[in-house]
């Protein structure tokens, strides 16, 4: 009897084993492409988001890009665009979200300063008038270029008494942002020794220090959203050669920027005229 049974044993039993690996590999194969159809989308949000966020800020106005299609020839609707109430652009996937930071997305900062912008061009139309308030728009945020010659007398860090009511119109307006405040003083490169600087980087960040504690009595700025710092000479607007060149280059500017993580990329120092990359809203000049 136990030859007889030994006969009848299946020789084809390496089946069930060949089965049982093809069975392994299928599913194996199935995660990969799942894993590659996610970072598929994933390729998407981040493409659209970038180029969204570049159209909402200017730099490319012309640039547009086309959603990529799914399998079934539709577009994902995740990396598609919405339309704000007044025209502007908004990516429903804000680049902060790409970046991994809990930030406003680009599109929204810039409607917020574009807001204040245009508040402060109203409040302080007759100093936009007189040349001694400007207001631009650059990579850092929203600038507000007070001139020497409506702020400061000639040498002197010390604002003029009839400056402080503008100085309390401005804090106002930027009290209702949640963006900081970095004060940049700036001067000419004409060479200053007196008995109270010994150089212009001496003349450039008091000045700033003077506005900063300014803005500060009034009680409707924060110390944790203020910062000055002095650049003398350093970073005009302007060219040094003429007397009107050197009167612009000579200020103290407000710059409202978002908190230091809010992305402006590749963001170059407000004043700086080499960079070429200002957008000037409203200047009087």
């Amino acid at each position: 009897m136990s030859g007889k049974a030994r006969g009848h044993v299946s020789q084809e039993r390496w089946l069930v084993s060949y089965a049982d690996f093809i069975t392994l590999l299928f599913a194996f194969f199935v995660v990969m492409y799942a894993f590659a159809r996610a970072d598929q989308k994933k390729q998407v949000q981040v493409s659209e988001s970038i180029d969204a966020a570049f159209r909402s800020l200017g730099v490319f106005p012309e640039a547009s890009r086309k959603s990529e299609r799914g399998v079934n020839g539709t577009a994902s609707g995740k990396a598609q665009e919405s339309t704000t109430a007044n025209g502007a652009e908004n990516p429903q996937i804000p680049m902060n979200i790409v970046m991994g930071e809990d930030v406003m997305a680009p599109a929204e900062v810039k409607q917020n300063l574009d807001h204040v912008r245009r508040e402060l061009t109203q409040v302080l139309s007759n100093q936009v008038a007189t040349h001694t308030v400007s207001i631009q728009m650059g990579h850092d945020g929203l600038v507000i270029s007070l001139r020497e010659a409506g702020f400061f007398s000639s040498g002197s860090a010390e604002p003029k008494p009839e400056t402080v009511p503008t100085l309390k119109h401005i804090a106002e307006s930027l009290s209702r942002t949640p963006y900081d405040l970095r004060i940049e003083g700036h001067t000419d490169n004409v060479p200053i020794h007196t008995a109270s600087f010994d150089s212009n980087w001496e003349l450039s960040s008091t000045r700033a220090t003077r506005i900063a504690r300014l803005l500060l009595a009034t009680g409707s700025v924060g110390a944790d959203k203020l910062s000055a710092a002095g650049y003398a000479e350093f970073h005009p607007v302007a060219p040094n050669a003429t007397a009107e060149g050197r009167a612009q280059n000579r200020r103290v500017d407000i710059v409202v920027l978002p908190r230091s993580h809010t992305n402006f990329a590749n963001s170059s120092t407000p004043g700086d005229a080499k960079s070429g990359e200002w957008k000037k809203i409203t200047d009087g000049d």
